[in-house]
């Protein structure tokens, strides 16, 4: 909606040879007054309606700017058209508003003059300010009403079917399990089976059982066990006098020189000799052919 104003700036004196009177109009389509928040544009159209050979001062004209203020102008646009007994300048002024208060607030466009020379003087056409309301984004205070108010909880959100992406893991954690379990057969299977057929490892399994006091059978048995343990380690029937040798191609054995010379002495003399046997000879045994397992794995 516009409103006209129209100004009568300034008028010719009549002369003593009664010349017409020359007259400057200004009209104003002005901007609706409300609805406005921050950010908004305000387009305000002035029509000026000049006499034949009166100059506009382009001085006058509004200059885009005033930063800082509610309202900013941004742009002047400015066109100009002959109409009979003079020509017609229209203005397109664009403000912005950069105003955010808190309540609604009403502020002014800025009243400007326009100057114009004439032949033997000036005059100026006023176009004044406008009123403009400024609406808050939110308000202070947020209403009471079910739903509004004080901030509410986030929405639950919805469950996603997550049952294939289960099934595909199991399935890749299954076959990592299966490559996992076929690689330490391949890289530890065979060490591990090595281990457990050397000499000594075969015969720990047979001895691990043997009472502290075995009978006379089970004594025999045991030292046969363990003497073929140590004619598969030398790669030959090792008695005493072979130990030396056995030590020194098999180094490992070493710190048990002490220990596998009673046993090879205590063997000959109870099998050939009739020597009586020592209490808890089978637990001694036992200890023997455990150290003697470590020793071949070499954790000795």
């Amino acid at each position: 909606m516009a409103w006209p104003i129209v100004l009568l700036c300034g008028a010719l004196a009549g002369c003593a040879r009664g010349a017409d009177v020359a007259t400057l109009h200004v009209q104003a389509s002005e901007p609706r007054a409300f609805g406005y928040q921050v950010g908004d544009h305000v387009q305000r159209r002035v029509t000026v309606q000049v006499p034949a050979g009166w100059t506009l001062d382009e001085a006058s004209v509004p200059r885009p700017g005033g930063r800082g203020l509610a309202l900013e102008l941004r742009a002047v646009r400015q066109r100009e058209s002959a109409v009979p007994g003079g020509r017609r300048i229209e203005f397109e002024l664009d403000y912005q508003v950069f105003l955010a208060p808190a309540a609604p607030r009403t502020v002014e466009i800025a009243p400007f003059r326009l100057k114009f020379d004439a032949a033997a003087r000036s005059e100026e056409a006023l176009v004044e300010a406008w009123p403009v309301t400024v609406a808050p984004l939110a308000q202070v205070e947020a209403p009471v009403r079910r739903g509004l108010g004080e901030l509410r909880p986030d929405r639950t959100p919805l469950p996603l079917d997550t049952a294939p992406l289960r099934q595909r893991l199991t399935v890749y954690a299954t076959a990592a399990a299966l490559l996992a379990l076929a690689l330490a057969i391949a890289y530890l299977g065979p060490p591990w089976r090595a281990a457990r057929n050397q000499p000594f490892g075969v015969a720990w399994r047979r001895l691990r059982g043997l009472p502290a006091q075995p009978s006379p059978a089970q004594w025999q048995q045991a030292c046969v066990q363990l003497h073929e343990a140590l004619n598969r380690s030398a790669g030959e029937v090792l008695f005493e006098r072979g130990l030396d040798g056995f030590l020194a191609r098999r180094p490992g054995f070493a710190p048990l020189r002490d220990e596998l010379t009673r046993f090879l002495r205590m063997t000959r003399a109870q099998f050939f000799g009739g020597a009586p046997r020592h209490a808890d000879d089978g637990r001694w045994l036992v200890a023997l052919c455990r150290r003697c397992r470590d020793a071949e794995r070499g954790l000795a």
